[in-house]
């Protein structure tokens, strides 16, 4: 069985006025199905308004369905009784890293989520310990977080959650407010996470060179699920993706724009070092 899986998942936003009566229903989930297996990395990509923030909530019963199923870990999502659980086994890392941290000093803040569920105090602090060492933060233990990059408060939210020992964090969008050097450390932690310590991961996001180690991607419009396959698969088709505003990585691209001029690339190119072993192979061909 999954750690994830949505099952005819519906979600809907009602839009009252004044007075309470219903003005619209914006569907921002519209049947979709999703399974994740433990220890996956996985991605889910869409533009703006496709409905993945929307679906990182319910993995964290923060938002409940409309119809369907979503079920954590063989827990029910709908299930008010679930939700504690639910919490404790999926951890949540938002787009912002200031909305999540509230302590003054870092290994503080770590220390808060396991503090609020009773873990003994001896068990806090090697949980502290363990989970800032695992996102590279160990050595600003004592600073305040207000004197980090936006990178580096990402990795203290990540360790905060990483301390509760979730089965799967979800990242909505967790690299969206930093520079290219705090996207970078931001995903080496997760990466780390992900390989040594066997945690699930969810990366919501719309920049597509982040995705290209993932396992397994699923690509959302509209409410749905339109593509889903393992990363060159999914890249390979550029003109589908495109067809759901969507881009592909620079490098993805200037190779199909490459096979396009008439060279003999392969489908599906992620990265420089590919594009310039395959044309080397090419140059050496002639």
């Amino acid at each position: 069985m999954g750690i994830i899986e949505a099952k005819n998942l519906v979600h809907e936003y009602i839009i009252r006025d004044e007075e309470g009566n219903v003005e619209s229903i914006q569907t921002a989930l519209d049947h979709m199905d999703l399974k994740v297996e433990p220890g996956q990395f996985i991605a889910v990509l869409g533009h703006n308004g496709s409905g993945k923030s929307t679906f990182a909530k319910h993995i964290n019963a923060l938002l409940t369905p409309t119809e369907g199923t979503l079920i954590v870990d063989g827990m029910d999502a709908s299930d008010e009784d679930n939700t504690y659980a639910i919490r404790q086994t999926a951890g949540m890392v938002f787009q912002n890293p200031d909305n999540q941290i509230i302590a003054s000093v870092v290994q503080e803040d770590v220390g808060f989520g396991p503090e609020n569920i009773g873990v003994p105090t001896d068990e806090i602090w090697e949980r502290v310990e363990r989970s800032l060492k695992s996102v590279g933060m160990w050595k600003y233990r004592e600073h305040s977080p207000n004197k980090l990059s936006g990178g580096q408060k990402q990795r203290v939210a990540i360790a905060g959650v990483m301390a509760m020992e979730p089965k799967c964090i979800i990242l909505d969008e967790p690299t969206a407010m930093l520079d290219p050097d705090g996207r970078k450390e931001v995903l080496a932690a997760v990466h780390t996470l992900n390989r040594e310590k066997g945690v699930t991961i969810i990366l919501i996001t719309h920049y597509m060179e982040e995705v290209v180690d993932a396992d397994y991607v699923y690509v959302m419009d509209q409410g749905k699920v339109v593509m889903e396959g393992n990363p060159r698969g999914i890249f390979s088709q550029v003109d589908t993706l495109q067809e759901h505003r969507l881009d592909v990585p620079q490098i993805t691209l200037l190779a199909h724009e490459l096979q396009r001029a008439g060279l003999p690339l392969a489908d599906g190119i992620l990265t420089r070092e590919e594009l310039i072993d395959a044309l080397e192979r090419i140059v050496k061909g002639r």
